[in-house]
């Protein structure tokens, strides 16, 4: 494959959503703190104090990742101070009605979100460890990161997403008034590979074995809900193994000619019988074959479904906070 490895996208460890909150709560009266009170208190929820300094914290990082659990939601950096102690108020807020939700967040689950985190990083468990030492934090200081985020994803699942109902007719509307966005002009292909690397001058016995090893990882790849990215990591002499096998996008004349013919009428998510080239013996997943032309609806309707669902459920996320959350809990804010 022409210069396959060397188009490896790189990928970063991401040890929480990017996401947060955007909510002025109008049902709250508040006033900026005064400029010399360096760390006085100018609001509570439910008796937990807010300080100036956590205003001020939260004005220059915007809102809280965590806050949202993982909605998409956020509010930009403020130097209004009316709007950092609003946000500041409804963190507080997001985070005490979180905790209504401990009991429904058991260990099993936290596991299961640290392995989708790994897999989804293309990093091992110990690779992981070694990036939080890096970050001078500690792995049970992370799972408690991890388990407030997954306590605000389950409340903000149950209270925001799944009220929310998205029609066919909507996602159909949709498609045809954005035909740009599904529209491809030129054959892609979206690769990820397990190369299986023959050494030069390899004798015939060596090369009957490493075809036997590229058979039986073969066979791995192309069973049911296999993990093509775990086989990756495990098998393939490709630098593309720390990323999971991804490869890039490639249009047709950038491939190899052995390549080309065994994916050229592939579909998304099909795998390549093993292909010899000069590198190796090559395992090739397609993750997207992009068409010249419109995209048949059945092939984005997801895809529409999800961003449809993203917008309305920040404006639902907005109506939550403002109507109904502010309303279970005691707020109070100190005037100068």
């Amino acid at each position: 494959m022409k210069k396959i490895a060397e188009t490896i996208r790189a990928t970063t460890l991401i040890v929480a959503s990017a996401a947060g909150l955007m909510a002025l709560l109008t049902a709250v009266n508040v006033r900026p703190a005064a400029a010399e009170e360096i760390d006085s208190v100018v609001a509570s929820v439910d008796g937990d104090p807010i300080t100036s300094q956590d205003v001020k914290t939260q004005g220059a990082a915007g809102s809280s990742s965590a806050a949202s659990g993982g909605l998409g939601i956020g509010s930009a950096p403020s130097n209004d101070p009316d709007v950092a102690l609003k946000n500041a108020i409804a963190q507080r807020l997001l985070e005490q009605e979180a905790q209504k939700f401990a009991s429904k967040v058991d260990d099993d689950e936290i596991d299961r979100y640290i392995h989708n985190l790994e897999q989804q990083n293309h990093i091992t468990d110990d690779q992981l460890r070694a990036q939080l030492r890096q970050q001078n934090m500690s792995y049970d200081d992370f799972r408690a990161k991890i388990r407030k985020q997954v306590e605000a994803m389950t409340m903000i699942d149950q209270e925001v997403r799944q009220k929310i109902v998205i029609p066919e007719d909507e996602i159909e509307v949709y498609y045809k008034d954005h035909p740009d966005e599904f529209t491809t002009s030129d054959e892609k292909f979206k690769l990820a590979q397990i190369l299986i690397s023959v050494p030069a001058g390899a004798t015939p016995q060596q090369l009957d074995e490493l075809r036997s090893k590229a058979d039986d990882v073969h066979k791995l790849a192309v069973k049911k809900n296999a993990d093509f990215a775990s086989l990756a990591l495990k098998y393939s002499d490709d630098d593309s193994k720390t990323k999971g096998g991804e490869l890039g996008e490639f249009s047709p004349g950038d491939l190899n000619d052995a390549v080309l013919a065994a994916i050229k009428n592939s579909s998304d998510g099909e795998i390549s019988p093993v292909v010899k080239t000069r590198y190796g013996f090559h395992i090739v997943k397609v993750e997207q074959h992009l068409l010249p032309g419109l995209k048949r609806l059945d092939l984005v309707r997801s895809q529409i479904r999800e961003k449809l669902m993203t917008d309305q459920a920040k404006m639902a996320f907005d109506k939550w906070i403002e109507s109904d959350l502010i309303k279970q809990h005691y707020v109070e804010t100190l005037q100068n």
